[in-house]
């Protein structure tokens, strides 16, 4: 039911900004409390936690808590539009080591709902 869909990646110089965007849908058929994690998987390494942000769904409070790795931190954000119901990873200063598939995954309840397909992201020296 949970669908998950990155866009947004592409090639840049390092130094450079990218966002990607994680849009879900069907994250109300669970639990109200949600957790969208980023995750990147470079070239010929296992896939590496990046980002989460989580969030009360269809709530005038939503709480909402982020975390991030320590690789990325100062450099990545994680952000949410609610009317879009889709999750954005802003990047800045772009290293070559950021270079990685970047996928989505939705969780609820200690449960994960599922990832995307994942969008590549390429930094040049």
């Amino acid at each position: 039911q949970v669908q998950l869909a990155e866009s947004g990646g592409g090639w840049v110089q390092a130094g450079g900004s990218l966002t990607v965007a994680c849009a879900a849908s069907g994250l109300t058929s669970s639990s109200s409390r949600y957790i969208i994690n980023w995750f990147r998987q470079p070239p010929g390494k296992e896939r590496e936690f990046v980002a989460q942000v989580a969030w009360n769904g269809d709530s005038t409070n939503y709480d909402e808590t982020t975390y991030y790795a320590n690789s990325v931190k100062g450099r990545f954000t994680i952000s949410r539009d609610n009317a879009k119901n889709t999750v954005y990873l802003q990047m800045n200063s772009l290293k070559p080591e950021d270079t990685a598939v970047y996928y989505c995954n939705a969780e609820t309840g200690g449960r994960s709902l599922g990832w995307g397909q994942g969008t590549q992201v390429t930094v040049s020296s």
